[in-house]
């Protein structure tokens, strides 16, 4: 039915088509070929199991029109002994539900067409989510490739977290990680994305079947982010937040990995100043890969929604 050969399906769904005895699995099928086009021109690998499905649906046509033509000619035959010897008494003809049109049909016969076509309608359906699952899992595995070649979070660092303890990218992997650039001086837009970061993880905890996720928070200020200003800044968010600082040096080339930008700007009279910084939410995987990424405009239920799906679909490398 996925066949390049436009004459190949043009002759599978005429066939079934023409079928004057079961209409309804001619739709079926014709439903069933469109939906593997559709699929094929997505690049789905799944041909075999459409070939497979489309070789059941013919051996089902060719029984039922062997069954059809075997009781069509013996009720010939019968007719036939009819003619010859009489009609014998108080005897009721009945039809076969393979019998041709223009006969009586009875409650048995519908009740047949029924069931066979809730049982093709079952296959079509597992059809569909064989095929589905098959596409979820290549897609998988070609977005897996696709962020092994992306120039993003490829390194790794060595940072102090807000306990004074040596923190690596190693650490952490085997986890789901949400990372945040940002300062402790920050007047409002950290708060605000810590605050949401804080708020989806709480939401993906209330999900039992979910894995846990890491919040991790990187300083781009390191001259005033100091160990003990972390840890007192991490207190105002979820428990789990980690507050990691570092050197100049290790600050930029953790920030590099993910191409952040940071920028202190001019000190005021107190000497105080603001950090223009990247503004980014990002969503690293088990395997410690860069999967995805949210902005301001993105809300915590958007955001959530968005991790759930990815670990949902998510297949260990």
């Amino acid at each position: 039915c996925v066949s390049s050969s436009p004459s190949r399906l043009r002759y599978s769904l005429i066939s079934l088509s023409v079928l004057h005895i079961y209409p309804v699995l001619g739709h079926y099928f014709q439903l069933f070929c469109l939906f593997c086009l559709s699929m094929n021109k997505r690049n789905v690998k799944s041909l075999s199991i459409c070939r497979e499905l489309e070789m059941l649906v013919q051996c089902i046509v060719g029984v039922l029109r062997g069954i059809g033509n075997i009781q069509r000619a013996y009720g010939s035959s019968h007719n036939c002994r009819i003619l010859l010897h009489g009609r014998p008494k108080q005897r009721t003809q009945t039809r076969s539900w393979c019998d041709g049109p223009g006969q009586p049909s009875t409650r048995f016969n519908l009740q047949r067409r029924v069931v066979v076509t809730a049982a093709v309608g079952g296959a079509m359906l597992g059809a569909f989510w064989l095929v589905h699952k098959e596409k979820q899992r290549r897609w998988q595995q070609q977005r897996t490739e696709q962020l092994k070649q992306v120039a993003l979070g490829q390194g790794t660092f060595s940072l102090l977290d807000h306990t004074g303890k040596r923190r690596s990218k190693q650490d952490f992997l085997g986890r789901w990680v949400l990372l945040y650039f940002g300062f402790t001086h920050c007047p409002d837009i950290c708060p605000d994305e810590l605050e949401k970061l804080s708020a989806v993880v709480t939401a993906l905890d209330a999900d039992a079947s979910l894995p846990k996720i890491q919040p991790l928070f990187i300083t781009v200020d390191p001259d005033r982010d100091d160990v003990p200003a972390l840890a007192r800044y991490v207190q105002d968010f979820h428990p789990r937040l980690i507050g990691l600082t570092g050197t100049p040096e290790e600050i930029k080339e953790a920030g590099r990995d993910y191409r952040v930008y940071a920028s202190a700007g001019a000190k005021d009279d107190d000497g105080d100043y603001i950090v223009d910084h990247t503004i980014l939410i990002y969503l690293i995987n088990p395997d410690g890969l860069f999967l995805d990424y949210y902005n301001r405009l993105k809300n915590q239920d958007q955001i959530a929604h968005s991790i759930r799906n990815h670990m949902q679909t998510y297949t260990r490398q």
